[in-house]
């Protein structure tokens, strides 16, 4: 009869370790997945031709947390109730940023952009980031909802989700994003 109890706490034991094993297993991938990074899908052409409809990105969210986005990093912003935006910044707190004759002004200066692919749409006037904002652009200015449009407007840091640096499919273009 011990040999009966011992294997049924035996049963218990293991039964009991595989349970946990799972509960720690998923509390680690929510706390990575709120926390630490993200997988996004890309969804449209604003971002062409940098990124393209059905790629795969790995978004760092820990990122921002120490340290403010800059110009040129691609970020994962929320634009509304469960809509999530892909799109490059151009301008931080304090830049002026222009778009005169298909050509993007900050502070003055033309920037050259060669990752855009044409025109960059219509003018847009000169207009100060207030500090603590960003300006963001889509690649594909003809077919992007970016920071142009008064419902998009300037960006609040709360309301970036943060930075995508790798690409993880179509495999021919894997690699990271800079």
């Amino acid at each position: 009869m011990d040999n009966e109890g011992v294997k049924l706490k035996k049963q218990k034991s293991e039964w009991r370790e595989w349970l946990e094993s799972a509960v720690i297993a998923i509390v680690l991938a929510l706390f990575i997945k709120l926390f630490i990074f993200e997988f996004v899908l890309v969804e449209g052409s604003s971002m062409n031709p940098t990124l393209n409809d059905g790629d795969r990105l790995v978004v760092a969210k820990v990122q921002y947390y120490f340290q403010e986005p800059d110009v040129n990093e691609i970020i994962i912003l929320h634009y509304s109730q469960g809509v999530e935006f892909v799109k490059r910044v151009v301008g931080v707190g304090g830049d002026t940023v222009e778009i005169k004759d298909s050509v993007l002004y900050v502070n003055g200066s033309a920037v050259e952009e060669t990752y855009t692919d044409g025109s960059t749409y219509a003018d847009y006037p000169a207009s100060t980031v207030p500090e603590g904002m960003y300006f963001v652009l889509g690649d594909n200015r003809d077919n992007s909802r970016d920071s142009r449009f008064a419902d998009v407007g300037f960006i609040k840091k709360d309301d970036i989700v943060g930075k995508v640096f790798l690409r993880i499919y179509p495999f021919d273009r894997l690699g990271r994003i800079e």
